[in-house]
């Protein structure tokens, strides 16, 4: 079953440390597909005033939560990640794009580019994670 965006925005409020205390909106979803945005603020900033790492990592991480949970049955978890940071970041809004590359039975893997409000190429992540299928009921 394939949710609305609304309803989809709705599920992952669950998901606090990204929505609440990180402030990341979910702008596009559809099943393995997903946009996520971060307006940039001054509790992103790492000592040496630039977006701290762990920042991009969870837009990037919710992003492919997001487009590997919504709408489908299985529940997705990640198993593997990896980021590489490209450009340092100081203001603006930044964006995950998590597209998915290849899914089968069991392992689903995503391309998570992360860009800011010009396009360019801030961090690369990749995740893949285990598809846990539904339990099938005893008749």
């Amino acid at each position: 079953m394939e949710l609305s965006k609304e309803q989809i925005v709705e599920r992952f409020k669950a998901d606090r440390y990204a929505t609440e205390v990180t402030g990341i909106e979910i702008v596009d979803a559809r099943p393995g597909y997903a946009k996520t945005k971060l307006l940039i603020q001054p509790k992103h900033f790492n000592a040496v005033g630039i977006v701290q790492g762990g920042v991009l990592f969870t837009l990037a991480d919710f992003a492919f939560a997001v487009a590997s949970n919504n709408g489908v049955e299985e529940i997705t978890v990640a198993i593997e990640c990896n980021i590489s940071f490209l450009k340092p970041t100081t203001a603006g809004i930044l964006y995950a794009e998590a597209i998915l590359l290849s899914k089968t039975k069991s392992l689903a893997s995503y391309d998570i580019p992360v860009t800011n409000e010009n396009g360019e190429l801030v961090a690369k992540f990749y995740g893949r994670g285990f598809v846990r299928q539904p339990k099938k009921e005893n008749k």
